[in-house]
């Protein structure tokens, strides 16, 4: 079994290139005691990776030349070693660039098996969600009433900030670089205003948007946006200084931003900026998080956009967006499936008789897009012990019953391919393609 994986070939010398990466193709080690190996699903791709792609002094170790490059990623367990984990789980942690991942990360975490939007892990319910919420909370301190301001608002931090704050009873003005996406923070994300930064008219117009100054200025950007909201703030004013993209590949800008231009504000205003790295508060404040955002997530007050690319090999290319201030999705973009090749829906009706949706990789086997996505009662045991990658043991070869138009069968979902016949069976190791897209899958309730 083959892993591909990316790596970091060389340190960027301003905005990350192509050639600072290279696509390796290496054997997939052998399990040890405490291991576990996890398929990635997603990969979240987001701007604090600049940093771990320079030497220069930070708050976490670079990322060594030759190594893989680090991220957060939702997987699915194929085999396991290690205690609390098991063949099947879904799982989110930070195993890297990779397809397949065999690591003892200590920050492994399971999911339910039947989460029916997984990347959620990486966005709204993962770091960048959890930084919006103690970022505002912890360090903005909004009232009602409160103004607001978010830069990056469409951002993956941002556009949640803005969120919270409206639901926290203030008014949220985003930043944003260009018409389309303010028209997305206050159409979609319900801002009640939203700047954008490349206009002529910026200053005054933001000034116009906040008449009474700024209570709280969620700090992303750096660079001319915070010389611009710097008048506005107002005494007492607080900043969660959460990044600073404009600088994230060096300060090119013609007028630089000088300590003399920011802290005489601080001072005469008794301004409170204090920077933060969320990775310091799991312990503390993870769990309050996550009963906000679930909450907030039922009740449908939460908005989010995906951008999602396919394949591992174009991780390095989406990087180069989100590492720089073009960077505006509502998600961070997201490198899904490491085969890197195109998608198919295809439905499983599982053991239970429940019907799961997967995206399923053209090219892979029926069995394999089951055991990625864990559908109940298709994971085999080989010896009790792991998944089997390779002859899949004990399942009978006419394992799955394919179903067309929903009268042949009443427990089936309406799926048809023209390649099959209605309740046609299917090996297990029958390769998927786009013909199948739309097909549904039945697991008998008991396999031979």
């Amino acid at each position: 079994m083959n892993n591909q994986r990316v790596v970091l070939a060389s340190r960027p010398k301003g905005a990350p290139r192509l050639e600072d990466f290279r696509v390796e193709t290496v054997p997939v080690p052998e399990l040890e005691d405490g291991q576990v190996l996890v398929r990635t699903l997603y990969l979240s791709l987001d701007p604090y990776m600049r940093m771990r792609m320079s030497d220069a002094s930070s708050y976490a170790d670079p990322v060594r030349i030759g190594d893989v490059m680090h991220g957060g990623t939702v997987g699915r367990v194929l085999a396991s070693r290690r205690a609390g984990f098991a063949a099947g789980d879904l799982v989110t942690g930070y195993t890297g660039w990779q397809s397949l991942a065999t690591s003892d990360d200590p920050t492994l975490t399971r999911l339910p098996r039947g989460m029916a939007q997984p990347s959620l892990a990486l966005s709204l319910l993962g770091m960048p969600g959890f930084t919006a919420h103690y970022g505002l909370l912890q360090l903005g301190q909004p009232k009602a009433g409160d103004t607001v301001v978010v830069a990056a608002a469409t951002g993956a931090v941002g556009s949640v900030v803005g969120q919270i704050a409206k639901l926290k009873g203030c008014r949220a003005v985003g930043i944003a670089g260009g018409a389309d996406k303010c028209a997305y923070a206050v159409r979609e994300l319900g801002f009640d205003a939203c700047l954008d930064h490349q206009a002529p008219g910026f200053a005054a117009d933001l000034a116009a948007a906040c008449p009474g100054g700024i209570d709280v200025y969620f700090e992303n950007v750096g660079g001319e946006v915070l010389r611009t909201v710097l008048p506005l703030l107002k005494d007492f004013a607080r900043i969660p200084l959460c990044g600073l993209i404009a600088w994230y590949n060096g300060d090119r800008s013609p007028r630089p931003l000088l300590a003399a231009d920011v802290l005489p504000t601080l001072l005469v205003k008794r301004v409170q900026m204090q920077g933060f790295v969320i990775i310091d508060h799991y312990a503390t404040h993870h769990q309050a998080f996550l009963r906000d955002m679930q909450g907030w997530l039922a009740d449908g007050k939460m908005r989010l956009r995906e951008d999602v690319v396919d394949g591992l090999d174009q991780a390095p290319a989406c990087s180069k967006a989100a590492t720089s201030a073009r960077c505006w999705y509502g998600s961070p973009p997201t490198s899904r499936r490491a085969e890197g090749r195109h998608m198919v829906r295809i439905t499983f009706i599982d053991a239970d008789g429940t019907a799961q949706p997967v995206e399923a990789t053209i090219g892979q086997s029926l069995m394999q897009a089951a055991i990625d996505h864990g559908v109940r009662g298709v994971v085999a045991e080989c010896g009790g012990a792991s998944v089997c990658g390779t002859c899949h043991c004990h399942i009978d070869e006419a394992w799955l019953g394919a179903t067309g138009p929903a009268g042949d069968d009443e427990q089936a979902l309406i799926a048809y391919s023209e390649h099959l016949r209605p309740n046609s069976r299917l090996g297990c190791q029958v390769p998927v393609t786009a013909a199948l897209d739309g097909l549904v899958v039945r697991v008998p309730p008991s396999q031979p």
